[in-house]
């Protein structure tokens, strides 16, 4: 089992606050800390360049750390600012032609659902939408019948931003692998907080941010991508990093994932990265997992003996994101009202999960996230202010 002790000595933030709020942004472990503000310091005491220079192993490090984590080669994975540049980076490199049709869930992100729009304004490709089945998550079967020769994309969200549900990804994968049909998933929420290996899952891209359960400074993120899909996509734009200037004609873009990344990049972070990373692969992920999982569904079981509380997490397997809505209580109120006392919760409302949301009739949640440097008693502690602040 997992030493939440050690966790908590080692996460400054623990002595501050109760933090439910990691699939906003996730408390950085000291190691962590001290990795960026020590690249900060070397750029200022010896400058960028040369602070790059003599740090050269900590920065190519995340390639590698992140290789281990998802089970890829260090080659496939490119390091960008966030997981939003990162899933651009893949979408809009794709060859869409008029009537090619992209296939996504019910619970899909508003940025992504916005860029497929665009797409459809643009290429006049066809969005649509597979179904969920009564659990609540995407239906396999219904995706597999809605497949033909004109689907270039499946694109889906493996955990949503508003709620607890994990999409079957692995299950996708080999639908899209059996008929040739190229896999972006979004990781955003998933990764750091549940294993995920690439080779499992079957997805050709893969976006992830590093704020939220990998623990990583804000600012970076990274995209993988499989060696066997580069030649299928080509970045959206290029610099004189992703691509060689080899005449005054031409150009030869690079052979491996770092043709999606550009030359000038946030390199603390970068660093921090790459020891959050490491950092998680020294608890385990499956250790992480276990724990996580089963505080939130702790978190469930204390939220539903709170009258007028209601869980609104869908799926079959449920995450470490926890979210409710309560009669009578205004989510964007009690997050305001709570941060005074030190507890930090996070509300996600239609405009992020707009298919989702409407579907079920709801306008806002109150979204409460752990990780496994929480406890029995922060959800003791944030169930108590619940009762009180909302009269129960």
């Amino acid at each position: 089992m997992l030493d939440v002790a050690r966790a908590r000595a080692e996460t400054p933030g623990c002595a501050h606050v109760v933090h439910l709020n990691a699939a906003g942004a996730a408390l950085l472990p000291e190691p962590v800390v001290e990795a960026t503000i020590g690249h900060l310091r070397l750029e200022a005491e010896r400058g960028g360049y040369e602070a790059a220079a003599a740090n050269a192993a900590a920065l190519e490090r995340p390639y590698g750390a992140i290789a281990e984590l998802i089970g890829c080669r260090p080659s496939e994975v490119a390091i960008v600012e966030n997981a939003t540049r990162a899933w651009d980076m893949a979408f809009y490199g794709i060859p869409f032609a008029a009537g090619d049709r992209v296939l996504t869930s019910v619970a899909e992100y508003a940025s992504n659902y916005v860029a497929y729009l665009q797409m459809a304004r643009r290429r006049g490709i066809r969005v649509e939408v597979v179904p969920n089945d009564v659990s609540g998550q995407l239906d396999v079967d219904a995706l597999e019948r809605m497949v033909d020769d004109d689907v270039r994309l499946i694109s889906i969200t493996h955990v949503p931003t508003n709620g607890g549900l994990v999409n079957p990804a692995a299950a996708v994968g080999r639908i899209a692998r059996e008929a040739g049909i190229l896999y972006l998933l979004d990781a955003c929420q998933s990764i750091g907080q549940l294993p995920l290996d690439v080779e499992e899952v079957g997805c050709d891209f893969l976006s992830a941010t590093g704020r939220k359960y990998l623990r990583a400074p804000r600012g970076t993120g990274f995209l993988y991508v499989r060696a066997s899909a580069l030649e299928r996509v080509e970045p959206p734009f290029l610099d004189l990093h992703a691509a060689s200037w080899v005449a005054d004609d031409a150009y030869e873009l690079r052979p491996d994932a770092r043709r999606f990344e550009n030359w000038e990049a946030n390199y603390a972070g970068k660093v921090g990265l790459g020891v959050a990373v490491d950092y998680l692969l020294g608890w385990g992920i499956d250790a992480v997992w276990e724990t996580v999982r089963e505080l939130a569904e702790a978190f469930r079981a204390r939220l539903a003996e709170i009258p007028g509380v209601r869980v609104r997490d869908e799926g079959r397997e449920r995450c470490g994101i926890v979210t409710f809505t309560k009669d009578g209580l205004d989510a964007r109120a009690l997050r305001e009202q709570l941060r005074p006392e030190g507890i930090n919760v996070w509300w996600s409302d239609v405009t992020s999960t707009r298919l989702d949301m409407e579907r079920r009739g709801i306008e806002v949640v109150v979204r409460a996230s752990v990780h496994y440097y929480n406890t029995g008693e922060d959800i003791e502690t944030f169930c108590a202010r619940l009762e009180r602040h909302a009269g129960a």
